[in-house]
């Protein structure tokens, strides 16, 4: 075990450090790592699934050209943005309270209070690297900010292992909300709530991507966003409706509605699309029947309506779905809908997942999502 550990310090510190002569990882380099992860396997190649298809329009019209993508995600995004609410405007000119900072290993960690949405500030922790010039950035999103800088579960510490390898990072959590059971962020407010919780949870983190791009040692044009689970639903959505995102990582959200995966693709809890008022005192958690779900979830599944309509507002954008048990390799039967719209647009290599068995992210997949922004985040 201590060799194997030791194999996998020095591949990431050949990553960070570069080639044995000192030289960084190629972008060739880099793509000859990753390339794989962007073609499905021959199993669900060109598989659509029954997945409601993306280049036509829910009036049954075919989208054939650019022009008729842009007016089709337009629809798309209309159409979601409807149900699930509105977001109040963005808070573009942010300030940031700095209540401590760490010196760390390659690093400097500030702890920080900033106003992510027009009532409420919450405690996040930034990490900047001492290297001069305009720097990619991530935003890493979780139940609290404390397990991404490395004081959580392992494998977890995205922000942490982002930063060491030159990154600004930005973790974010809903501390005080997952204390309390109700996990998600509520406006106006927890009794009463106008946006469905998950889109809320977007507009956070497009607020905070306003926070960093607002730093002159960021490159506004290179931030992208990771997250796990919980995080990795947050990730989903913010990356898809804020387009100013360059790119995503998510780590097995549930990439579509699947109710045969229990409490882990949950998209009906309340603190997610399945919002009504509280008290909740019995959220629904029967596997394969609707009947007790409530809010916007029930109206999605009865209309048709799945999650690989939102990933189609991402391209072409690139993403990687960092899948385990939620995200099994056949969630390709929705991701090519996605590869359909890419190549549409002119772009190929723009989704990509890697599979693991379990739930939790491991050494081997979160090297190919740090791989994944150092090909499209790093210069």
């Amino acid at each position: 075990m201590k060799n194997k550990n030791l194999l996998l310090s020095g591949l990431l510190m050949a990553v960070l450090m570069g080639t044995a002569n000192g030289q960084r990882l190629t972008k060739s380099a880099v793509w000859d790592r990753i390339s794989r992860y962007f073609t499905p396997p021959a199993a669900f190649k060109d598989d659509l699934g029954s997945y409601r298809p993306l280049l036509r329009f829910y009036n049954g019209d075919t989208v054939l050209t650019k022009k008729a993508w842009k007016e089709r995600r337009a629809e798309i995004a209309d159409t979601w943005n409807q149900m699930m609410g509105h977001w109040p405007p963005f808070i573009k000119k942010q300030e940031m309270e700095v209540l401590d900072t760490t010196s760390r290993e390659g690093f400097i960690q500030y702890r920080i209070r900033f106003s992510w949405t027009p009532a409420e500030k919450t405690i996040a922790y930034l990490c900047v690297p001492r290297t001069k010039g305009k720097l990619p950035a991530v935003i890493t999103t979780f139940y609290e900010p404390e397990t991404a800088i490395g004081a959580g579960k392992p494998h977890r510490d995205f922000a942490l292992q982002l930063a060491r390898r030159g990154y600004v990072t930005l973790s974010l959590g809903t501390t005080e909300a997952s204390k309390a059971g109700t996990y998600s962020v509520y406006y106006p407010s927890l009794e009463n709530a106008t946006v469905a919780p998950l889109s809320m949870l977007a507009y956070t983190a497009a607020n905070a991507w306003y926070l960093l791009a607002g730093l002159s040692y960021v490159d506004d044009r290179r931030i992208g966003i990771m997250g796990h689970s919980f995080g990795g639903k947050w990730a989903l959505f913010a990356s898809c409706l804020f387009d100013k995102f360059a790119c995503a990582v998510w780590s097995d959200p549930g990439v579509v509605f699947d109710e045969t995966k229990g409490s882990a693709v949950n998209y009906w809890e309340p603190w997610y699309l399945g919002y009504y008022p509280p008290p909740w005192k019995d959220t629904w958690r029967k596997k394969g029947n609707t009947a007790d779900a409530k809010g916007l979830y029930p109206k999605l599944i009865k209309e048709g309506y799945d999650l690989h309509e939102v990933m189609a507002l991402m391209a072409p954008r690139p993403f990687l779905v960092s899948g385990g048990s939620s995200d099994p390799p056949e969630r390709w039967t929705a991701l090519n809908h996605l590869v359909q719209v890419n190549r549409l647009l002119g772009y190929a290599n723009r989704v990509a997942m890697t599979n693991r068995p379990k739930h939790d992210p491991n050494d081997a997949s979160n090297e190919v999502a740090y791989l994944f922004f150092d090909y499209f985040l790093k210069k």
